[in-house]
């Protein structure tokens, strides 16, 4: 069984959970770097799919490397870009390597990217490839053939509590979770009172019962950034009072510190709700914020490590 799997089923803890950054060059000794740099901090990093669909190495390529050098990879799978038989060859060819954590979900759109021209495949959508997945676990591939030896995964997928229609998302989520999905991180969003809404309709509903849910947070330094992903990315939406918070704070360096306490009191409110089993951090940053939030939010591998190190002796 995966780390991810265990932690996530002790419930011990919140589980911190975090995407690599884009490698497009340097081999292996940039991924190593930014292994080095997240694992003390997070429990399992997500080897991204072509995001927001701009071309990088590819995800399993990365989830095989950062298994490598010790850190967890969650292999992300977009059904954006491939057919069904790429697919499931992404998922066997990372377990062949020891990669077990699977996340599937269907991809921003081209038009996102610096390719638009790109087509668009969408053979199967995510709820149909967490069915896939599952089946590979079990010991076939989606033709009936059979596996002799099926890998061991743990499935996870993406959901937006945030984008309408807002009913339909915990319906989406119930339905992720039935296919065999036993984790959700959801996509970024900065109205608490949506988020609230939406795990509070997967305790109802059960979805919290089989299906950890690990909201995303993100790390941004300016308003600017978060006016570029309202405006900009599709399904996200950010109040204009925490875009002018943010902005109208000052000096270049008061900007990004009161950046930084928005995403702080998104992660605590985040963390309050009952249902909700740790976090998912988007780093836009890259300035060390990742280690100073869990530090602050008392969270992640390094606390339980130095909880152990004040611990005193038993004599």
């Amino acid at each position: 069984m995966s780390r991810l799997s265990e932690l996530l089923a002790s419930g011990t803890r919140p589980v911190v959970t975090a995407e690599f950054p884009s490698i497009d060059g340097g081999g292996l000794a940039a991924v190593e770097r930014a292994v080095a740099d997240l694992k003390p901090y997070v429990d399992a990093v997500n080897a991204t799919d072509n995001p927001a669909a701009h071309a990088h190495a590819s995800n399993t390529s990365i989830a095989i490397a950062m298994h490598q050098f010790g850190l967890e990879p969650v292999l992300q799978v977009v059904c954006r870009d491939k057919n069904r038989l790429a697919m499931q060859a992404d998922i066997m060819g990372a377990a062949l390597h020891g990669v077990e954590n699977v996340a599937l979900l269907t991809g921003d759109d081209v038009t996102a990217g610096d390719e638009p021209e790109a087509r668009r495949v969408f053979d199967l959508d995510s709820i149909q490839m967490v069915k896939v997945a599952g089946g590979l676990a079990e010991g076939h591939y989606l033709s009936g053939r059979a596996i002799k030896e099926p890998p061991t995964l743990f499935i996870g997928a993406v959901e937006n509590p945030f984008a309408p229609p807002l009913g339909y998302r915990v319906e989406r989520a119930k339905k992720k979770a039935d296919a065999g999905a036993r984790f959700l991180q959801l996509q970024i969003g900065y109205h608490p009172d949506r988020l609230e809404d939406f795990v509070r309709g997967c305790v109802e509903m059960g979805v919290a019962e089989t299906t950890a849910l690990l909201p995303t947070i993100v790390l941004t330094k300016t308003g600017r950034a978060l006016s570029f992903m309202n405006d900009s990315v599709p399904g996200i939406s950010i109040p204009q009072a925490t875009i002018d918070r943010v902005a109208g704070a000052g000096d270049k360096e008061a900007v990004a510190e009161a950046s930084y306490e928005v995403t702080v009191e998104l992660a605590q409110h985040a963390l309050s709700l009952p249902g909700v089993s740790g976090l998912h951090i988007t780093d836009f940053r890259h300035d060390g914020s990742l280690a100073r939030l869990v530090e602050d939010l008392r969270i992640g591998p390094s606390q339980i490590k130095e909880q152990h190190a004040h611990r005193p002796q038993l004599v």
